[in-house]
């Protein structure tokens, strides 16, 4: 190398240095306890023991007044009523917040569960750090929450990550799902429209050291901004929640990590399999996953109905939780519970 050529390097490695400590003087953000994020629990959270992690669980009050949490045995010996039970599984950089409004419009006649999944929310990442953030180790995961809480026969909700490991779970454990709800599913191979900047980030290893320790706040709004069709919905508040949760310790981690494991396609064959009812809800501005998925849901799952909003995004769920709770529970009276 010649010197000039050598200065110039000296040059660009001094200025990327510089940029760096800039990015770190300003945006350094260390990670949060448990404890410090205190205010994001509910009145009925609770931490239950899964694979060693504490589970950041929510149960609504008629899961209290059936068996769901007595031995079914013991259940029909004593003549407890039996309430039907959903759950509801979010998608990445998510938590169980994002299902506010339907756990409202829900929990009077349904046991209603949510749970923060590993490497979100204030359950946290995989306390093995040889578990991979598969979709297959989420679905026993979800399976070991339903035994911890004696559920036995579900309807499965969830929302892009939060779906696919929905139908999977039902795949693979078809005798505890009943109904499947995918708002918004993972499941075919997608080209989005538009990749939140955080996740475009957070799948390069070479800058998890600098991505782990800082986190602009513009970031992560940019980032629930490209999930909404409408702008105005989102809020300060909306903002805060995603950003201080995505601060939970080990979170940021356990992101790369996800997004750097992803199943490969050899699993799409399981959702032909899936005979059960199944709801498919999607928002036509839907970025990321785009609406032509829906279509493939509903014409490879036999006994499925599709409704697409069209004035929604990736989480409809979230952006209009009247509108779209109104088609499942229409979807769940048309479809009883099968014993």
């Amino acid at each position: 190398m010649t010197p000039y050529l050598l200065k110039i390097a000296i040059f660009v490695i001094l200025g990327i240095i510089g940029v760096l400590a800039v990015l770190i003087a300003r945006y350094w953000e260390p990670d949060r306890t448990v404890s410090e994020l205190k205010k994001w629990q509910l009145p009925n959270s609770e931490f239950i023991d899964i694979q060693g992690m504490q589970a950041h669980v929510v149960q609504s009050g008629k899961c209290h007044s059936n068996h769901s949490n007595v031995p079914i045995e013991k259940a029909i010996d004593a003549n407890i009523p039996s309430v039907e039970t959903i759950v509801l599984l979010h998608g990445t950089s998510a938590s169980l917040h994002t299902w506010k409004g339907w756990t409202k419009a829900l929990s009077d006649q349904y046991c209603v569960v949510s749970m923060d999944l590993p490497g979100f929310g204030l359950t946290g990442p995989y306390t093995d750090q040889s578990t991979t953030y598969s979709s297959e180790n989420y679905a026993a995961f979800v399976i070991e929450v339903l035994n911890h809480l004696n559920l036995d026969r579900v309807t499965l909700a969830g929302n892009s990550l939060g779906g696919k490991i929905a139908w999977r779970t039902a795949a693979l454990y078809p005798e505890r799902v009943g109904r499947l709800i995918l708002v918004d599913a993972v499941g075919y191979p997608a080209t989005p429209k538009h990749v939140p900047i955080g996740f475009k980030l957070a799948r390069y290893p070479a800058l998890a050291p600098i991505l782990n320790r800082i986190l602009p706040r513009s970031v992560v709004k940019k980032s629930v901004l490209s999930v909404y069709a409408e702008d105005s919905k989102v809020d300060e508040a909306l903002v805060d929640r995603y950003y201080e949760l995505t601060l939970r310790q080990g979170n940021r981690q356990a992101l790369s990590r996800r997004l750097n494991e992803t199943d490969d396609e050899s699993d799409q064959a399981q959702i032909k399999q899936l005979a059960l009812p199944t709801l498919i809800l999607w928002g036509a501005k839907d970025d990321l996953i785009l609406v032509e998925n829906a279509a493939l849901f509903h014409k490879d799952i036999p006994n499925s109905q599709l409704k697409v909003f069209d004035d929604l995004g990736h989480v409809p769920h979230e952006e209009d939780p009247v509108a779209t709770v109104n088609i499942v529970q229409q979807f769940l009276l048309d479809n009883p519970m099968s014993g």
